[in-house]
């Protein structure tokens, strides 16, 4: 595909297919998504469609990893080929300048002079470098879908037939330009070789991501030896020896030893993750500081990397909504222009130059154009006849069209604006998730797992002259307990470093709390809610109440511990707020945003989390059951474009309803989320920073678009002529030509400069 029209004619006989639902093609990455009716069918005839149409296809490797290096290496192969037509072009184009100055006077080599000469290297530069490009216009042309080498084909080819002409018969009183089909493939070849440079840098945090997994691994066998093999060699079960700097080939869970991973590189996240016994580790991060055995339990295609990778690019395949209009264009555009410099003829053929006669004689004095060597002249210029004027305006129109940049104007900028979201651990779902994003007026957020962390912590200790014996017994007796207030004990027992006693006997009370024996303690232990103690007996003094009744009032829960009937203390136990929360809603309500909290926890905890973060109370959300949250974002909803924030599990029915679904989660929770926009690792400040991205992003889209439509409106009825009658200006083919390569590498580059945005 070269250009918009090719897009559309491409998407044009996917949808014609029986057997495709839905299609999406992307010019950036050459290539097209579909949704078949039944994906077990065979895709023979789909791709013989697309032959007969000249769009040669074939079926994408399932594994993203491996894809992305074949990929690399189909581009590495082509821009050889384009670099050798380039390089061919260029020395063609340096032989015709320099019989341009032989012509002038101004070598004295009058062979270079000549026009045989110039015919042999117009001869030369349309069956080499230019053959390529006559070959695809007129396979597209007779497939009834033309494109951009179409449009170029018909320019070079009538210049060289006309030159041609005038060569054999000198009485038409034509002009001859062969230097025009050699400077037209110049500069094309050269605009479309700087194009795709700039094209294929727009894919390259996609490549850096594929380039995270190591190509072999160290596998050991039978507990002892070590063996060297590849990456994709192994299989879930087996277990690999990571060494200090290695990256990690595949999904696994740690066995043995002690390290810092990073994993900045898959979630954004700079903290390193300590990795122990039992921690799952992804693929692509990397280990930092000592030797691990990994058991492996995911590889290839199945792995949290090629997940990622697979989602960015079907990100990149998915269309913005605003794509549509210039894809639309583009579609129709070759057509318009084919019918433009037929109009353009058949008026100065029979109409302008009678209503203008000067025009013969003035036309060439400007805009690039003025050479004057007999016979051998510039395109344009000193025509004698209305025909021959005619004949080069509309050449010129046939040149100077450029629907190459309506078709890149939006895939550049979706490529690069996914790709660097990607490398920050966000990751669109699409090039209309994006567009979206970037309207989003309110942000709603779940509590839970979202504005917190999502797991209890202990955060105080209170009434017990042994804050370590009381937290020691209650969590001896919770040790195997799975209440997550259990898991709170648990943990600030071992940040503590207190040893776990035997519990001799547990008893569970379902929503109330445990009692049982402790090995070295004659006296029962209660551990549960302070209720539930005092029902079964426990000495209650009037502190203890009173301390009760402040922990109740600020919604957080409490945990009382008792020794036989004497209370031992009260361990609050509260969920933490993310590190980074207050950071995050500050760049948000600074971005205009307005913020809103829904939550299905208790009224007073969520009035005090939401005083802490500067919520008004009319923002606030509680005891909300998922119905009455998809009644609250509807009433939102109203007002404009809502995003939900949640955890991607739990809130599914709420991201679902929302304008823009938004989770947090992991690496290796990513095939499991339902939201459009997830972002990884537990960093809530990378929200702000992908909505402002999505922001940049559509302003670029519309930049683009509002140069490839600007060049075309202008620089279209310029080649026409339309400045020829007062001003005496026309527009040369091969400056036109230049341009037409400029207004492509410029949208191009306009995307890419989104990197440094």
């Amino acid at each position: 595909m070269k250009c918009g029209g090719c897009v559309r004619a491409v998407e044009q006989t996917l949808l014609d297919h029986p057997f495709i639902k839905d299609a999406s093609v992307n010019l950036v990455a050459r290539t097209a998504w579909v949704e078949l009716d039944d994906p077990d069918r065979p895709l023979d005839s789909i791709f013989q469609a697309l032959h007969d149409r000249g769009f040669p296809a074939q079926t994408r490797q399932a594994n993203p990893l491996t894809q992305t290096s074949s990929q690399e290496l189909g581009s590495i192969k082509e821009w050889w080929q384009q670099w050798r037509q380039l390089m061919v072009a260029l020395i063609l184009l340096l032989l015709s300048v320099l019989g341009h100055l032989a012509e002038g006077g101004k070598l004295n080599l009058p062979l270079l002079g000549s026009l045989p000469f110039h015919a042999t290297l117009a001869t030369l530069a349309l069956m080499g470098p230019g053959l390529p490009i006559l070959r695809g216009g007129a396979k597209a042309a007779l497939a009834l879908s033309p494109s951009m080498d179409t449009l170029v084909g018909l320019g070079v080819s009538s210049a060289y037939l006309t030159s041609l002409v005038a060569l054999i018969w000198p009485g038409v009183g034509w002009p001859c330009f062969f230097n025009e089909p050699v400077m037209l493939l110049g500069f094309v070849l050269l605009g479309r070789f700087l194009e795709e440079r700039a094209r294929f840098r727009t894919g390259r945090a996609l490549k850096q991501l594929a380039q995270l997994q190591p190509d072999t691994a160290r596998l050991l066998v039978g507990g002892k030896e070590i063996r060297e093999v590849r990456v994709g060699a192994l299989r879930p079960g087996e277990k690999v020896q990571l060494l200090a700097g290695d990256r990690i080939p595949v999904d696994g869970v740690v066995l043995e030893g002690h390290s810092a991973i990073d994993i900045s590189s898959l979630t954004g996240e700079p903290l390193p993750l300590d990795a122990s016994p039992g921690t799952e580790l992804s693929s692509g991060s990397l280990n930092l500081e000592a030797n691990l055995v990994l058991e492996v339990k995911r590889v290839g295609a199945e792995t949290a990397l090629a997940r990622i990778i697979g989602l960015v690019e079907e990100a990149q395949a998915r269309k913005a909504p605003i794509q549509g209009l210039a894809d639309r264009v583009a579609g129709t555009f070759c057509y318009g222009v084919v019918s433009l410099a037929l109009a353009t003829f058949f008026f100065w053929w029979q109409i302008g130059s009678h209503l203008w006669p000067e025009v013969l004689n003035a036309s060439g004095q400007g805009l690039l154009n003025g050479h004057e060597h007999g016979l051998h002249t510039a395109l344009g210029g000193a025509a004698e006849t209305p025909l021959g004027l005619a004949l080069q305006l509309a050449i010129a129109v046939l040149v100077v069209a450029c629907p190459c940049a309506l078709g890149l104007a939006t895939p550049t900028v979706i490529t690069v604006a996914s790709g660097q979201a990607a490398r920050h651990g966000w990751l669109f779902r699409g090039g209309d998730v994006i567009e979206m994003a970037a309207s989003i007026k309110q942000v709603v957020f779940d509590k839970t797992g979202t504005l917190t962390i999502g797991r209890p912590l202990v955060v105080d200790v209170l009434g017990t002259k042994d804050p370590d014996l009381m937290l020691q017994l209650a969590a001896s007796l919770e040790q195997n307990s799975r209440h997550p207030l259990a898991h709170a004990l648990l943990q600030e027992a071992q940040r503590r470093k207190l040893p776990l006693l035997k519990a001799l006997t547990t008893h569970t009370y379902p929503g109330a709390g445990l009692s049982g024996e402790v090995e070295g303690f004659k006296e029962k232990i209660l551990v549960g809610k302070p209720e539930w103690l005092q029902s079964q007996g426990v000495t209650w003094n009037s502190p203890a109440n009173l301390v009760f009744d402040q922990i109740t009032q600020t919604g957080q829960s409490a945990v009382a511990v008792a020794q036989g009937e004497t209370l031992l203390g009260l361990v609050m136990i509260n969920d933490q707020l993310r590190p980074d929360v207050d950071i995050a809603l500050e760049r948000l309500r600074e971005q205009g945003l307005t913020l809103s909290m829904l939550s299905g926890d208790r009224r007073a905890a969520v009035l005090r989390l939401g005083a802490q973060l500067n919520f008004k109370d009319d923002q606030l959300g509680w005891q909300l059951l998922p119905a009455d949250k998809l009644k609250r974002l509807e009433e939102l909803q109203a007002s404009g474009k809502v995003a939900m924030v949640g955890d991607g599990i739990n809130d599914a029915p709420a991201l679902a309803a929302s304008d823009l679904g938004i989770a947090i989660g992991t690496g290796t929770q990513i095939a499991q989320e339902t939201a459009e926009l997830v972002l990884l690792g537990d960093r809530l400040e990378g929200l702000p920073e992908a909505l402002s991205l999505a922001r940049k992003t559509m302003s670029k889209v519309r930049q683009n678009l509002a140069w490839a439509f600007g060049y075309n409106l202008i620089a279209l009825p310029l080649a026409a002529g339309i400045l020829l009658p007062r001003f005496g200006l026309l527009l040369s083919p091969p400056i036109a030509a230049l341009l037409m390569a400029i207004s492509s590498i410029t949208v191009v580059v306009n995307a890419l400069s989104l990197r440094a945005a």
